[in-house]
């Protein structure tokens, strides 16, 4: 099982996750996100170590629409996006992923 959480995105935003303890990051300068952000991510979605990828919601937009769509169904490792506006899922939709439930559903 995996246990690992992972960090991908720019030095500013895995700092924090750093300094919180988190091993597992890549960082992707600013200038270079377009050409790296894709090869990153990818990687750490092949990790087999790593259970949780949390991102920036803003970076969703810099990654190739194969990558894009690899992070949107992945569901080991789940992938978490932090910041941003409305982006493309809500936390809800994260957590009914991850777990296969949706545990705010109502009753009709």
């Amino acid at each position: 099982m995996s246990q690992e959480i992972a960090v991908v995105g720019s030095p500013e935003f895995t700092t924090g996750f750093r300094l919180a303890g988190v091993r597992t990051f890549a960082n992707v300068p600013e200038e270079e996100k377009p050409e790296e952000l894709d090869d990153a991510v990818t990687e750490t979605l092949e990790d087999e170590g790593v259970g949780i990828v949390v991102m920036h919601d803003d970076d969703l937009a810099h990654l190739s629409r194969d990558v894009r769509k690899n992070v949107e169904t992945s569901v080991e490792p789940v992938v978490v996006t932090l910041g941003g506006g409305a982006g493309s899922g809500s936390l809800r939709e994260q957590i009914k992923r991850a777990i296969g439930i949706d545990l705010m559903e109502e009753d009709t």
